[in-house]
């Protein structure tokens, strides 16, 4: 069953169906809020998606709003307040991986102009080839991880179906380029 129609069964107040309908697939513009929803990529691996979208707002304040620079800052004392927080997920090598990934992100600003420019730069690749990117570029980035980050972001098809309500808004949001 695909999010679409697993969300059709929900009552509108339901996490997922609020996150369906205004989240996913729809294009990001913010390089942080992009970073945002990779963190919460991360952190989701191994845990059901609605212990993440319940603790979504947790994670924004807990990752200073989902800020590359002020992560890419953090230290062992970040580290450790964000592993007594109950917050979000304590799972220290994810949290070094957020870390480590938000560098990554700095340095790829500087050669590329911004994450959304280098992730544009690799438009067309196959679920294969980003997975394979991914894993070279950052840590913590297998495919399930990478796929539903794209999807969730607009940069690989299959978010919605094309029955689904949000597909043509999602469509129409973004630009042209990423429609094909």
């Amino acid at each position: 069953m695909d999010y679409c129609t697993y969300c059709e069964q929900l009552p509108s107040d339901d996490l997922n169906v609020i996150y369906h309908n205004t989240q996913y697939g729809f294009p990001i513009d913010s390089d942080d809020e992009l970073f945002g929803r990779l963190i919460l990529e991360i952190n989701q691996a191994g845990l059901s998606w609605i212990t993440i979208l319940k603790k979504q707002q947790n994670f924004r304040e807990a990752f200073d709003q989902f800020s590359i620079n002020r992560i890419a800052a953090y230290q062992e004392e970040d580290i450790l307040r964000l592993m007594n927080n109950p917050g979000i997920i304590r799972n220290r090598l994810k949290i070094e991986s957020v870390i480590h990934n938000a560098k990554v992100i700095q340095r790829l600003k500087l050669e590329e102009g911004s994450f959304a420019e280098w992730l544009n730069k690799h438009l067309g690749y196959s679920s294969e080839e980003w997975t394979r990117l991914f894993k070279k570029t950052f840590k913590f980035t297998g495919g399930e991880i990478v796929n539903e980050f794209l999807m969730s972001s607009g940069y690989l098809k299959g978010a919605h179906n094309e029955k689904c309500p949000t597909f043509k808004e999602v469509l129409e949001l973004k630009p042209k380029w990423l429609r094909e």
